[in-house]
């Protein structure tokens, strides 16, 4: 884990998930957001699946990571729908997978039907040699929801565990990401998304015990940094 009060900007960059994910629009947004991150060695563009590929020839010749938002952003597709998607996701050049749980399944207590559909993301993404990660949707969850899902996800053999999709009600917080981390422990990777607009944002976000930030505001956090010095 990283230290806010010493990491440097380049180390930020590295963990920092490029955002785009709107549903409209025409090509320059994509062209612009992978352009930024073949400038500022981002970890990954984050999009949506029917840009993976456009993405990955962008990318191309660079380390940064191509990756898909699967079953965005409410997470109601079936099982199958899903594994489907994330096939489909890794066939076209995604080096990372965040899929959005199932919440409702989660609610109701089918935790059977959860850690079905995280094993079958972690049993894909490591077969194919990328980096897996579930949305819990935190906004919508009660803190015992929040460390099931992470008990789960560690269950089912998950790289990372993440906040939020973005598109809910509220995002990251650093109560969450801190309870997220006590659950998961030192070594699982934690996402934070949803609301990070900044450097202070981030730091927060770090402090708690996040691993990776994602955010549609990279250039302006990083850029932050840089003018410290750093």
């Amino acid at each position: 884990m990283f230290n806010a009060d010493t990491i440097t900007s380049a180390e930020l960059a590295g963990i920092i998930d490029h955002t785009f994910l709107k549903p409209f629009g025409d090509a320059k947004p994509i062209e612009k957001l992978c352009a930024e991150a073949r400038e500022y060695g981002f970890a990954m563009v984050a999009i949506n699946p029917s840009e993976i590929e456009r993405c990955v020839k962008l990318l191309d010749g660079t380390k940064v990571r191509a990756g898909a938002a699967i079953s965005f952003p409410l997470g109601q597709m079936t099982s199958a729908a899903k594994s489907f998607e994330i096939r489909d996701a890794i066939a076209k050049g995604a080096g990372e997978i965040d899929m959005v749980q199932n919440l409702r399944a989660l609610q109701e207590g089918n935790y059977d039907l959860v850690f079905d559909e995280l094993a079958d993301l972690a049993e894909q993404c490591r077969t194919a040699g990328v980096i897996s990660k579930v949305i819990l949707e935190t906004c919508y969850l009660t803190d015992e929801e929040k460390v099931k899902t992470c008990e789960l996800a560690v269950k089912a053999g998950l790289d990372f565990v993440k906040t939020s999709t973005g598109f809910g009600t509220a995002g990251a917080t650093a109560a969450d990401i801190a309870l997220m981390r006590q659950t998961v422990g030192p070594d699982m990777g934690v996402k934070a998304a949803g609301g990070i607009r900044d450097l202070a944002a981030a730091f927060d976000m770090i402090r708690a015990g996040a691993t990776r930030i994602g955010t549609s505001a990279g250039v302006k956090i990083v850029d932050e940094l840089r003018a410290m010095g750093r």
